[in-house]
C-alpha cells in the first residue's frame, strides 16, 4: 500500500518510520527545501512518547540532546528580588519519564531513524487530492496513492484541501506565542530566566549544543488580533508593544528582534475538529487535533497519534474505513483530555490578574521546595491535571524493530 505523508516535522517522520517497518511504501513531502533547523522552541516528551521513542531505538539520541534546563530564576513584575525554582522537581511532579528537547533536534532524530526506508520529497507541496487518490504537486508530477496523511501542522494544507470550511474550526485560547533566536551569551547554561506579570510572560534559555539562545514570549489578548500571518514586521511590532517596559532584561531580548535569524509568532489556538478522516485522507498530530501550542502537550500527542495510526492501518488489511475508525476511537479520549488541559494551562501560564501571577509563582515555589517524593505522590492523585500526559494509554501493536525495548509496548492507565 502506497502512503503519502505531508509534513516532515514530528508526526510525519514518526508515522513514516512505523509504516515503513510494517511493510508500507511511504513517501513524505515537505514544503521546506530541507529539514527546518533554525529557530523553534523546546518541547516536552512525556512517558508515552518516551516509550514510543525507546521502541524506535532513538531514545539515547533524544536524551543526549536534552536542553538540560533544570533551574529557573523567576522575576515577578514590579518586585525587586527574584526567586529560584528547581525545575527537576516540577518535571518529576508532571511525569515519571520526561525530557525537554528542541523541536528541530527532535524532528531531525525522527527523520534520521527512518530516512533509509522512506522517500522524502523536499521543496514541494500538495495542490490537489482527487477521490481516486491522485495527488497533484506544486512542482513534481502527479502521482496516485492509496492513503494520504496530513501531518503538516496547525495550518495544515491537507486539512484545507480535504475538509473545506470545517478546516478552520479553531478555538482561540486567549494568548499568543513568539520565539526569537538571540545571542547565546544572553542565557546561562542549564538555567532559564523568566519574567512574569499580568497577561505576559517572557523567558530565555539555551542548551550546551546550541549556537544561540531562545527567547520565548507569551501574552494574553481578549480577542484574536488582526494581523497578516505572513507579515513578520507587523508581528514584531505587536510583540514589542505587548512587552514594553516589563523589565530592562526583557527590553534587551526584544532588542534582538530586528537581527534575529529566526522568528516565530502565532496564536495559541485549539483545533476543534472531531473527525480527522475523509475518504482516503486522514490527519495526524497538530494537523488534526492541535490542543494549543505550548500549553497542551501537542508534541507527545503527535508522537502517540502517529504510532496509533500506523498500527491501525497495519491491522486493517487494506480496509481504510476500519483503520481510520479505529484510529479515531483510540485517539478520541487523549485528544479531548489534552484540549481540556490546554484550556486550563493557557489561563494559568499566562495569568490575567495579580492574583493569578501570585498563584503561578507561589505554586512553582511550593513544588520546588517540597521533597520530590511528596510532590510526585500528590501529583499522581490527579491524572486529569499535571499527570494527564503520562496517563495516556499506548496500545500494543507488537514489536517490528530489532531495536525495540522489551517493555516498550505495555499499556498503562
Amino acid at each position: 500500500m502506497r502512503v503519502l505523508v505531508s509534513g516532515a516535522s514530528i508526526a510525519g517522520p514518526v508515522l513514516a518510520y512505523w509504516l515503513s517497518r510494517r511493510g508500507f511504501d511511504v513517501t513524505v513531502v515537505e514544503r521546506a527545501p530541507t529539514l527546518r533547523k533554525t529557530g523553534g522552541h523546546a518541547v516536552d516528551l512525556f512517558r508515552p512518547a518516551m516509550e514510543i521513542s525507546a521502541s524506535m531505538g532513538v531514545l539515547p539520541q533524544i536524551e543526549a540532546l536534552a536542553t538540560g534546563t533544570n533551574h529557573m530564576i523567576m522575576h515577578r513584575e514590579g518586585r525587586a528580588r527574584p526567586f529560584e525554582i528547581d525545575l527537576t522537581k516540577i518535571y518529576a511532579a508532571t511525569s515519571d519519564r520526561h525530557v525537554e528537547i528542541m523541536r528541530d533536534d527532535l524532528s531531525e532524530i525522527y527523520y534520521a531513524a527512518g530516512r533509509d526506508d522512506v522517500e522524502y520529497l523536499f521543496g514541494d507541496s500538495i495542490t490537489a487530492i482527487e477521490h481516486d487518490g491522485e495527488v497533484t504537486f506544486e512542482h513534481g508530477p502527479a502521482r496516485r496513492f492509496d492513503v494520504i496523511v496530513g501531518a503538516d501542522g496547525l495550518h495544515s494544507n491537507v486539512r484545507q484541501l480535504t475538509f473545506g470550511a470545517e478546516a478552520d474550526l479553531t478555538r482561540f485560547l486567549g494568548g499568543y506565542l513568539a520565539v526569537v533566536s538571540a545571542p547565546k551569551a544572553l542565557a546561562s547554561r542549564g538555567e532559564m530566566t523568566c519574567h512574569v506579570g499580568v497577561g505576559r510572560l517572557a523567558g530565555i534559555y539555551t542548551a550546551e549544543h546550541l549556537d544561540d539562545a531562545r527567547a520565548v514570549f507569551l501574552f494574553r489578548a481578549k480577542h484574536e488580533l488582526d494581523y497578516d500571518h505572513r507579515d513578520a514586521l507587523q508581528q514584531k511590532d505587536i510583540l514589542r508593544e505587548s512587552f514594553a517596559n516589563m523589565h530592562e532584561q526583557v527590553d534587551g531580548w526584544l532588542g534582538e528582534i530586528d537581527d534575529t535569524p529566526a522568528f516565530y509568532f502565532d496564536s495559541i489556538s485549539q483545533l476543534r475538529l472531531d473527525r480527522w478522516s475523509r475518504r482516503r485522507v486522514t490527519l495526524v498530530g497538530d494537523a488534526g487535533y492541535c490542543p494549543g501550542p505550548a500549553v497542551g502537550g501537542s508534541t507527545s500527542l503527535a508522537v502517540l497519534g502517529a504510532y496509533v495510526l500506523a498500527g491501525e492501518l497495519a491491522g486493517a488489511d487494506g480496509d481504510l474505513l476500519r483503520a481510520f475508525a479505529a484510529y479515531e476511537l483510540q485517539m478520541r479520549e487523549p485528544v479531548h483530555r489534552s484540549r481540556a488541559f490546554a484550556r486550563g494551562a493557557a489561563r494559568g501560564i499566562i495569568p490575567g490578574s495579580r492574583l493569578g501571577v501570585w498563584a503561578l509563582t507561589r505554586g512553582a515555589q511550593l513544588v520546588s521546595l517540597l521533597p520530590g517524593s511528596l510532590s510526585r505522590a500528590a501529583a499522581k492523585l490527579n491524572t486529569k491535571g499535571v499527570r494527564m500526559h503520562d496517563s495516556m494509554p499506548v496500545p500494543d501493536y507488537g514489536a517490528t524493530d530489532p531495536h525495540a525495548d522489551e517493555g516498550s509496548y505495555r499499556r498503562w492507565n
